[in-house]
């Protein structure tokens, strides 16, 4: 990707990543998938271990959802989840690129970076979550309810990224 993060459509390049979130019960770990075009959320997976499963999970919930063409590209850092066997033959099956950043290069993964910033920022710094249960609905409800509808982003014009992807979709119907 060379942090060229400009993509003009949607389903063209995806970005991941994985973070983690702290709870009473221990560490929640939660992998995205990112639609670079529209910073939408477009595949997530959470769980109280980081395996290549957790990321596996994430990307078949983004292909089936969205049911990109062939040719995408994947784009996410050098973590072993990543570089798994079974992340691999996914990545295969469904006719996707890969692409991973340099070593140690959080810039060349901005998108979800950035995107983990804002909900740590936003939501899982203002809570005490007790349970890994209570997390994953409170992250999913960010992500479904909050992020994806109605949170404005600088880059998009000040639009949320759904907006911004039926924007896309009617200028595409014009043209």
């Amino acid at each position: 990707m060379n942090r060229d993060f400009d993509v003009q459509q949607p389903d063209q390049v995806y970005a991941s990543d994985i973070t983690y979130i702290w709870t009473q019960e221990g560490w929640l770990y939660l992998a995205v998938v990112i639609d670079v075009c529209s910073r939408k959320v477009v595949g997530w997976s959470m769980g109280s271990r980081i395996k290549a499963q957790l990321v596996c999970d994430a990307l078949t919930m983004a292909v089936w959802n969205r049911r990109p063409s062939e040719g995408l590209i994947h784009h996410s850092d050098r973590g072993s989840q990543y570089a798994s066997g079974a992340f691999r033959k996914l990545l295969k099956t469904h006719k996707i690129k890969g692409s991973m950043s340099r070593k140690r290069d959080c810039w060349d993964n901005a998108v979800p970076e950035s995107f983990f910033g804002s909900l740590k920022q936003e939501r899982v710094h203002w809570r005490n979550y007790q349970t890994r249960h209570e997390a994953q609905k409170d992250i999913l409800d960010y992500i479904t309810m909050f992020y994806n509808n109605f949170r404005l982003h600088s880059y998009l014009g000040y639009t949320s990224p759904n907006e911004y992807e039926k924007q896309l979709l009617s200028i595409k119907k014009v043209a």
